[in-house]
């Protein structure tokens, strides 16, 4: 891996976590709300990477599906909503787990096989994900949770019905436009509740315009320079880096509960795809 791959990717990674970072403290700190997260974010995902194509040499027409855009709206809104009570770390662990579990899963229903060091991977990444949401004094709220696990279904979803996707740049962005009507819709929905103030804006903005569209131009940028297990592999350091950032600049707590199913997620999903690469 050269130099420039390795801090594009690096920045990618740091991008996607500082999703959940925006998300987290825009709704924990700010008045906006998911809904008008959600709708901003999109717009500005949509925005920024509309731009990027216009910018880029070729095509410059959005392409995507609708069925990306809807299970990219449930992802975003899902994951808005679920943030309104969940610490940045554990979402993101829940959101990862819920992502690899359903595409797993996915495989299974479509008759794949799993190894025997696989089928342990991922019992122990789903311990680990049910150990996470047993309820204690330290355990996260079970709606919230919830909603995490669907917006990682979603984007799980997202993922699979985006593979072999020739131009994923244009793909994500025409996704991201036809998804704003839905966006636009769910604030019409939520009319009486609907909340901003500046800094929530900005938040929602840079949430859509920087982590989102260019966190994923710079991923896709990347993504043809490394091997399938590789990329992987490599998304693991997003939950990581997103609990160690929540506990250092958000003052979540780092519990002995968070690392050890922490541990036994990624472990388990680290099972999973070094099994599959040795297949």
């Amino acid at each position: 891996m050269t130099t420039r791959t390795l801090l594009l990717t690096a920045l990618a990674m740091l991008a996607f976590a500082g999703n959940s970072l925006l998300c987290r403290v825009a709704l924990r700190d700010t008045d906006i709300d998911p809904a008008s997260f959600t709708t901003l974010r999109l717009l500005a995902g949509a925005l920024v990477l509309w731009l990027l194509l216009r910018l880029r040499q070729g095509s410059s027409i959005p392409a995507g599906s609708w069925s990306g855009a809807v299970t990219l709206f449930l992802y975003a809104a899902a994951f808005s909503y679920a943030y309104v009570k969940l610490d940045a770390g554990a979402g993101a662990l829940m959101l990862f787990a819920a992502v690899q579990l359903s595409m797993i899963a996915w495989g299974l229903f479509k008759g794949e096989r799993l190894s025997a060091m696989q089928t342990l991977g991922s019992a122990l990444a789903l311990a680990g994900l049910i150990g996470l949401l047993l309820p204690d004094a330290s355990a996260p709220a079970m709606g919230a949770a919830l909603l995490m696990i669907l917006s990682g279904i979603a984007w799980g979803a997202y993922s699979l019905l985006g593979r072999g996707t020739r131009d994923p740049l244009a793909s994500t962005a025409g996704n991201f436009i036809r998804a704003l009507p839905m966006g636009a819709a769910l604030c019409l929905l939520m009319l009486p509740g609907l909340e901003w103030d500046r800094a929530g804006v900005i938040y929602a903005l840079l949430s859509g315009g920087l982590t989102s569209g260019i966190g994923y131009a710079l991923w896709y940028a990347v993504l043809p320079r490394l091997a399938a297990t590789q990329a992987a592999s490599i998304q693991l350091s997003v939950p990581l880096l997103t609990v160690l950032a929540g506990s250092l600049l958000l003052g979540e707590a780092l519990t002995g509960r968070l690392v050890i199913t922490g541990l036994a997620i990624l472990g388990g999903i680290v099972m999973v795809l070094w099994a599959g690469k040795k297949a």
